[in-house]
């Protein structure tokens, strides 16, 4: 049996020659892609790319290594991919995003359109992204919103789309796809809740609290240190609030936050009654308009997979050669098709970056039905 170091050397003389082998077939890359940029030729060939993985597995002796040649040549075919969309860009053969860069997002003069009624989080949102002055109305449900934007009768939409510790908001992951709508923006609202009532309540006189049950969960710990109020499951934190203020009831109170006793004119008798400090919500800021401000830095993208091995490591690989760092990743499945998935992906960059470019490009050829979401 040779010793360890031979055997070394001789992997290292073969890993040589890979290497060489290896620049030699993304040279002749190089020359595919200037043939495919003077013709119009698209860069993905899925059936000669099942053709030649076929052939080449066949030419292995076993079965661990059939597989093992399927898996090397995909990535290597994956790599000259990306060089000639990296090739096609420098040329000016990318194509043009369709999206118009501006300066900033209008928020006067615009309509603005909130899930909810007055007062919840979402209205607090609104405010805090486009002023209290703003013009706007409420719907009852997500999808509501997303149409008012869609028939022009709302210029944008505000809409909750994950919470720290509850996690995403599955439904407004559909409705970016259902509607040709687009985010422009997002904004972070802290879920502080308070708890409130009449105006000089003792909390002596307390006998219930409404809020909505994910609230009442979040302030258990204090809620604990009062055994004998009795707890009210309802709608929405600020419907609560609204309960509160128009029963006139001293001995009932109302959890939800500072903006919404203010809605509802009712005095804080209690603050800092959550356990998690970290419990943020986030919203997005939609429009029917595709356009994207000049200097936004995070994109969101969504696109359906083919169902077979290797097809996610695939599309996470565009961001990894372009150097792109995603942020989150998160899946939903596809009405009507059993165990299919779409995902939905942010990542830091700007439409305007060359490496972004490229990273869409591939991403649009390779998956199914690819959307951009919005760049903010």
């Amino acid at each position: 049996m040779r010793d360890l170091l031979e055997l070394r050397e001789q992997i290292d003389e073969i890993d040589s020659t890979i290497v060489e082998l290896f620049e030699k077939r993304m040279a002749v890359s190089e020359e595919v892609a200037a043939y495919k940029i003077s013709t119009g030729k698209k860069v993905f060939d899925k059936e000669r790319e099942r053709e030649k993985l076929e052939k080449l597995s066949s030419l292995a002796h076993d079965d661990f290594n059939r597989h093992g040649v399927q898996e090397l040549f995909n990535q290597i075919m994956s790599m000259s991919r990306k060089k000639q969309y990296q090739l096609l860009a420098q040329n000016g053969a990318a194509g043009r995003l369709p999206f118009i860069g501006v300066d900033r997002i209008e928020k006067e003069n615009v309509r603005v359109v909130f899930q909810g009624v007055e007062g919840a989080y979402s209205h607090a949102a609104m405010c805090s992204y486009f002023g209290k002055d703003v013009n706007c109305f409420h719907v009852k449900r997500f999808r509501d919103a997303m149409e008012a934007i869609a028939e022009g009768a709302a210029d944008y939409a505000v809409l909750p789309i994950e919470n720290s510790s509850a996690g995403i908001v599955a439904d407004n992951y559909d409705l970016l796809v259902d509607f040709e709508n687009y985010i422009v923006g997002e904004q972070v609202i802290k879920c502080e809740h308070v708890l409130m009532g009449l105006s000089g309540t003792k909390l002596e006189e307390i006998r219930s609290v409404v809020s909505h049950q994910q609230a009442l969960s979040q302030c258990e710990q204090f809620l604990d240190e009062h055994p004998d109020w009795r707890q009210v499951p309802y709608d929405n934190t600020a419907l609560a609030a609204k309960k509160v203020a128009t029963d006139q009831d001293r001995t009932q109170a109302a959890i939800g936050s500072a903006f919404a006793a203010k809605q509802f004119g009712l005095e804080v008798l209690k603050e800092h009654i959550y356990y998690n400090e970290a419990n943020s919500t986030r919203f997005l800021i939609v429009t029917n308009q595709r356009i994207f401000r000049k200097d936004a830095g995070k994109i969101s993208i969504c696109f359906e997979l083919p169902h077979r091995s290797g097809s996610l490591y695939n599309m996470i690989s565009h961001f990894i050669y372009n150097n792109l760092n995603m942020t989150q990743i998160e899946s939903r499945p596809i009405t009507g098709r059993n165990w299919e998935y779409r995902f939905f992906i942010d990542f830091e960059g700007n439409l305007n970056d060359s490496s972004v470019k490229n990273a869409l490009r591939g991403i649009r050829e390779e998956a199914i039905n690819m959307k951009i979401l919005g760049n903010y």
